[in-house]
């Protein structure tokens, strides 16, 4: 007989049980049967919100996506929500992606706050999850739920939490509705129905969602500007099918190559091994099409719309690819300068984005005499800025893994309104006989050569979890005091929130919410951050270099990849 950890078979026992459906209970017993790895993997913890929501693998027990787990969520949201609001009526709107079961677990989700008597506005269909983060606002709602893993595998499925504000939760709310979860069994989710408090939504928030996209990522661009810009477009069989070529077109944009190979809505996303546009793979079939079509720019998005890989040609007519970084420096320099130029620069106004971005950015955005503001990874904490300081306007928020928003009318990364802006920067340059690569190089010119890097270790299971854990105690227990033969001269230690002045001995309190991050600075002026990812099984470590020329950077960080045993 196969051994099974007597902790783990105890709590998948508490599944056996007749509240749990038949197919659940066999799913189980077949495990204890003849998988005790994966069963272990199912069980051995619950799965927890992290930096963008919940994910995890679908499957059945408490770490895995499934009807109990998202069911006992929303009834405990249920149940803050009403506290929250005792003397309102309270609303709720929910959004889903393209992967597998997400429309079933949406509806399951949506009858779950129906059963506790609060108003679901419900997709009828999948959506961008930028779209359900304006569809909070834009209909009163007090909180909304979208239903998807982002560019996690296709097994993955998950669960973001908006606010009143179309922002994602942040503390203390945060932990006060996990507590409210912790709080529940099971067997207290509602499951029962009403169906009066179910209505689906469709066409009149996509018409004001493309509307508002098209009003805040538009320039002063030509008519034939934008007639003369060649896109091509993929939407990694996700959601953004739906909206980004409708956006595109509503601008006046009539060049639009479609992928079609990738346009069908896929769970299973077969023509790539990931979809994530940060991967170079994600955009081979984008690539060869723009090759074959001339055309000027490519667009690629995650599932669910909230992150875009661009591709533009270099001075040799070539497509490269623009990592996070670039793209974000070229589009909030091209906002600053609208904004300079349209006199809207009056002191009041800021740019957000993470510790773990460009130092590029911060360069850039005080040269034009406006706030920068730098919070944790995700966007999240840029909707916090907004928040916390409404005498400030957003002018943009980015950060390094292919994310941005334009202004605040959306609280979250929004590769609708960025493909559009992105397309208004190439449209002018090409107008002007340039290109966006150039518009990058006289950047760099301006602001020194920046070069950035992401090694990501993939660590599965319990095992990895538990392996990702030595390796950043190891980093803090014993950090490096050099780093490709420059000097360490601070680190900072986002769980404790200190900074450390290595060469002087003096530390300081950093002004963030407690985080597993660390970053260590160089005499050279080097950055290198090691930060457990909060929604996939890595461990991820973020390159910063940069000097007065780019010839020496690729080979710094290889150095510096070499020297940290990352290669």
């Amino acid at each position: 007989m196969r051994y099974v950890d007597p902790e783990i078979l105890e709590k998948a026992n508490r599944w056996l049980v007749p509240f749990f459906d038949a197919e659940t209970q066999l799913a189980i017993k077949e495990l204890i049967a003849y998988d005790t790895e994966t069963l272990d993997d199912s069980f051995y913890k619950s799965l927890e919100f992290g930096t963008g929501g919940m994910r995890g693998i679908m499957g059945v027990g408490d770490n895995r996506i499934n009807q109990y787990t998202l069911g006992k969520n929303t009834q405990g949201l249920a149940n803050y929500l009403k506290k929250e609001f005792p003397s309102e009526a309270i609303k709720v709107a929910i959004a889903y992606d393209c992967r597998h079961n997400s429309k079933s677990l949406a509806r399951i989700v949506a009858e779950v706050f129906s059963a506790n008597g609060i108003q679901v506005y419900l997709f009828s269909d999948l959506r961008p999850t930028p779209e359900l983060s304006f569809a909070v606002k834009y209909l009163g709602c007090h909180c909304g739920i979208v239903l998807t893993a982002s560019h996690n595998p296709p097994e993955y499925n998950g669960y973001k939490v908006y606010w009143q504000d179309g922002g994602q939760l942040v503390p203390p709310q945060d932990k006060e509705i996990i507590e409210e979860i912790n709080r529940l069994d099971y067997t207290d989710i509602r499951f029962n129905a009403n169906e009066q408090f179910i209505k689906y939504i469709d066409k009149q928030v996509d018409q004001a969602f493309a509307d508002a996209s098209v009003n805040n990522g538009s320039a002063q661009v030509s008519v034939e500007a934008r007639q003369n810009l060649k896109i091509v477009f993929t939407s990694l069989h996700g959601t953004s099918i739906t909206m980004v070529p409708r956006v595109l077109e509503q601008a006046g944009y009539s060049q639009i190559g479609i992928v079609q190979e990738q346009a069908t809505p896929d769970g299973d996303f077969p023509t790539v091994v990931s979809p994530n546009p940060e991967e170079t793979e994600a955009l081979k079939m984008a690539l060869e099409q723009a090759d074959r079509e001339q055309a000027d720019i490519v667009i690629g998005t995650d599932p669910d719309c909230d992150r875009l890989g661009i591709a533009v040609r270099d001075q040799n007519g070539k497509m490269v690819i623009l990592n996070g970084n670039q793209a974000m420096v070229i589009k909030t320099h091209f906002l600053l300068e609208q904004w300079k130029r349209q006199g809207k620069l009056d002191g009041s106004q800021f740019v957000g984005s993470t510790i773990v971005s460009t130092p590029m950015l911060q360069k850039i955005v005080e040269d034009y005499g406006v706030t920068y503001m730098e919070g944790l990874t995700g966007f999240k904490w840029i909707a916090k800025m907004i928040k916390d300081h409404p005498e400030l306007s957003l002018v943009g928020g980015g950060e390094e893994s292919f994310g941005y928003m334009v202004g605040d009318f959306v609280r979250d990364k929004d590769a609708v309104t960025a493909t559009l802006l992105i397309c208004e920067i190439a449209a002018l340059q090409k107008e002007k006989g340039t290109t966006v690569y150039q518009y990058l190089q006289d950047l760099y010119k301006k602001y020194g050569f920046y070069r950035e890097a992401l090694v990501s270790m993939v660590k599965k299971g319990k095992e990895g979890a538990e392996e990702i854990q030595r390796m950043m105690a190891t980093l803090r227990q014993q950090p490096p005091t050099t780093i490709a033969g420059s000097r360490v001269t601070s680190v900072e230690d986002y769980l404790p929130g200190t900074k450390t002045n290595l060469l002087e001995n003096i530390s300081e309190s950093l002004d963030l919410p407690s985080s597993n991050v660390l970053i260590f600075n160089t005499e050279d002026g080097s950055k290198i951050a090691a930060r457990p990812s909060g929604t996939e099984p890595k461990i991820k470590f973020y390159i910063s270099v940069n000097g007065p020329d780019e010839v020496t950077l690729e080979a710094k960080i290889a150095s510096i990849q070499s020297d940290l045993k990352l290669t």
